[in-house]
């Protein structure tokens, strides 16, 4: 579990810019230290918990310290696959949409880190998901992976100007999706022992 805590990943945990927590710390109300020889900042565990508890910050991003992850299909099979690979992997809180209705009511609460898109959902389709998604600037550091069995290569760049992150065509790997998912969270994939 981390102890230290960079000003970018003190704001992704407290759901704010990094600016405000860099204000914050300048100001002396977010306690901390500066890296020796260098003007970078940095927040123990402890003081970032006090200071969100005083401003009544939600802590369970802290104390959970997992990434979030938010799986939207309605490919029941398909989900529990995924879902059963990110709890594998342990690093992971995991929850599911399985239409673009409840996704959207998802992203805004639950704030995920990355969400696995089906491009073809009941409801909608994944390109307006990931436009939706990109309009809300709170939303900016969430990553968007899509899954399809659309082959088209314009549709990808598509989805891709819409906002998404990365595309992997179905069927897939369901390690190679893990992999994609780590390299867009910037974390260490779980090799297999």
């Amino acid at each position: 579990m981390k102890t230290v805590f960079t000003t970018g990943e003190a704001a992704k945990i407290c759901n704010v810019s990094q600016q405000t927590i860099i204000r914050c710390f300048d100001s002396g109300q977010l306690k901390g230290f500066r890296v020796p020889g260098s003007r970078f900042r940095r927040i123990p565990r402890d003081v970032l918990y006090k200071f969100m508890k005083d401003n009544g910050i939600p802590t369970d991003a802290l104390e959970s310290g997992k990434r979030k992850a938010l799986i939207v299909d309605d490919d029941e099979d398909l989900v529990e696959l995924i879902r059963d690979a990110l709890e594998a992997d342990g690093r992971f809180e995991i929850r599911v949409a399985n239409n673009g209705f409840d996704a959207g009511m998802l992203v805004k609460e639950y704030h995920p880190d990355i969400i696995v898109l089906d491009v073809m959902l009941p409801d909608i389709n994944g390109k307006e998901v990931c436009q939706r998604v990109r309009s809300d600037s709170t939303l900016d550091d969430v990553k968007i992976i899509c899954i399809s069995g659309m082959v088209e290569q314009d549709k990808v760049q598509e989805l891709k100007a819409a906002g998404a992150d990365d595309f992997k065509q179905k069927p897939f790997e369901v390690e190679e999706l893990m992999e994609r998912i780590c390299k867009l969270l910037d974390i260490q994939p779980v090799t297999a022992r």
